[in-house]
């Protein structure tokens, strides 16, 4: 049987450089989408999928995080006394139970393994959820409640995955592929942003990943890989072969808010999504092209 999937690490710590001026003082993670931050959207996607505890790898320049999972007396006393009771309950419901969200520091920009790495001291010997906020993902039910559903029949590492034009690999891990069903491929590997005519396959592993404490026993040892950066796709590789490891192709459709036209599209994407929103967008778009 194996262990619930109790814990999640959101890396938090990234510049955001490619939307400045937006994020000279306001963290990525808390550009909106419609009305909510993405850091929000994996939160909550997380809560979905059964997490009980939340740990924030931060960096300098984020204490705006912390603040939007906090209280905020002044404006919630304001509210009250408003009778705002519906926008009250919006900034209310966010607020985790005590001791549920926690932060850490990364302090030197190390790559991805090793934002991971620093919150070692909050999994200890569990299996945890890594949520990468840049990705953020339309879907019912959400990508990494639909990972938890298969992790509880095979264990062991998964990560989401989705085909890429081969001339796109660089940009990506990419799984080495030993058996594919559709839905679940197992692999004997993976490679970080390998070039087209190296790729093993097209199978891209995009920000959700269901880890194994023992992946700690390997960036513990914090050598660098692709980018001269301790790659978190390394120390799953170097698992493969001990635990199993698998990619699963989820149901949705994932926005890279990491890049402007991806943060524009899922602003579209979920405003549409929306009751009160669809027909307005709907018009909009129509006007504008």
């Amino acid at each position: 049987m194996v262990k619930k999937i109790r814990k999640a690490v959101f890396p938090v710590a990234g510049l955001g450089t490619r939307f400045l001026p937006a994020t000279k003082v306001m963290p990525k993670e808390m550009l909106t989408i419609v009305d909510k931050p993405l850091i929000q959207y994996s939160v909550e996607e997380a809560i979905e999928a059964g997490i009980e505890e939340f740990i924030l790898v931060t960096g300098r320049g984020k204490q705006l995080l912390e603040d939007h999972f906090d209280h905020a007396y002044e404006l919630e006393t304001i509210l009250a006394k408003r009778g705002k009771a519906q926008e009250l309950d919006v900034i209310e419901r966010i607020i985790p139970d005590p001791g549920r969200m926690s932060y850490t520091r990364q302090r030197h920009p190390l790559g991805l393994g090793h934002a991971v790495w620093c919150a070692r001291q909050f999994i200890k010997n569990e299996p945890f959820a890594v949520l990468l906020p840049d990705d953020l993902i339309l879907a019912k039910p959400g990508c990494l409640k639909q990972m938890v559903s298969a992790y509880e029949n095979i264990g062991g590492n998964i990560v989401a995955i989705e085909e890429v034009p081969r001339e796109h690999t660089m940009r990506y891990g990419i799984l080495d592929v030993a058996e594919d069903d559709g839905y679940l491929a197992r692999a004997r590997g993976l490679i970080e942003k390998p070039t087209p005519d190296h790729a093993p396959s097209t199978l891209s592993i995009i920000g959700r990943y269901i880890l194994q404490p023992e992946v700690f026993n390997h960036l513990d040892k914090h050598e660098t890989g692709t980018g001269g950066e301790i790659q978190l796709t390394d120390a799953i590789a170097n698992t493969v072969g001990d635990i199993p490891f698998h990619g699963i192709r989820f149901e949705g459709v994932r926005y890279d808010c990491g890049t402007k036209s991806g943060f524009v599209a899922a602003n579209l994407a979920f405003a549409l999504e929306r009751n009160d929103l669809e027909a307005d967008i709907r018009a909009i778009i129509k006007d504008l092209v």
